[in-house]
């Protein structure tokens, strides 16, 4: 399903630990990482894609995690025509997408990277909040961005001291001012 300018509507799903640590996973036989993500499907809403997601790419279920909030609008992303497939070419141009900050309330020991039959994953880790800005794919880095400064809001003000964003230009303090 792609809209009328080219994108294909998606989840990006962002799972932190209580330290605010993000899920990191590495595509099966690629050296490549990143945030959980898929499309959604025709009649299926942003939250419920983002469920499927999260089961299917991470093993995952409801009780495991806590949304702690979502992005207002679209953010958009566009794929390199050397990366599109031939038969989408002229009518594709990337992705929009609506990501989610989750808190795993289960254990580590929760995540299946083979809870489906084709698994996107085949390592993960904890990063550090901003590390993935940096560490993705060049054209994926200003989605990311864009999510983890909208998204931090989410966080518990006692932990953000330590979320330093390396990225912007001004030195902002975050929870309690010096």
């Amino acid at each position: 399903m792609i809209d009328k300018d080219g994108y294909r509507p998606n989840v990006g799903i962002v799972i932190c630990n209580t330290r605010n640590e993000v899920f990191w996973g590495k595509r099966v036989r690629q050296n490549s990482w990143q945030f959980p993500q898929g499309g959604i499907k025709s009649g299926e809403n942003p939250e419920a894609a983002m469920y499927r997601e999260l089961q299917e790419e991470v093993g995952l279920m409801p009780q495991h995690v806590q949304i702690l909030g979502r992005t207002r609008n679209w953010l958009r992303y566009d794929v390199p025509r050397e990366w599109v497939r031939r038969e989408w070419r002229g009518h594709y141009r990337g992705q929009k997408q609506i990501w989610f900050l989750l808190r795993l309330t289960g254990r580590d020991s929760d995540v299946c990277l083979r809870a489906s039959s084709h698994p996107e994953f085949d390592a993960w880790r904890w990063s550090g909040y901003w590390d993935p800005v940096a560490a993705v794919v060049e054209f994926k880095q200003q989605v990311y961005r864009s999510a983890l400064e909208e998204l931090e809001r989410y966080l518990s003000s006692d932990s953000l001291p330590r979320l330093r964003h390396p990225y912007l230009q001004s030195q902002r303090h975050y929870g309690n001012r010096p």
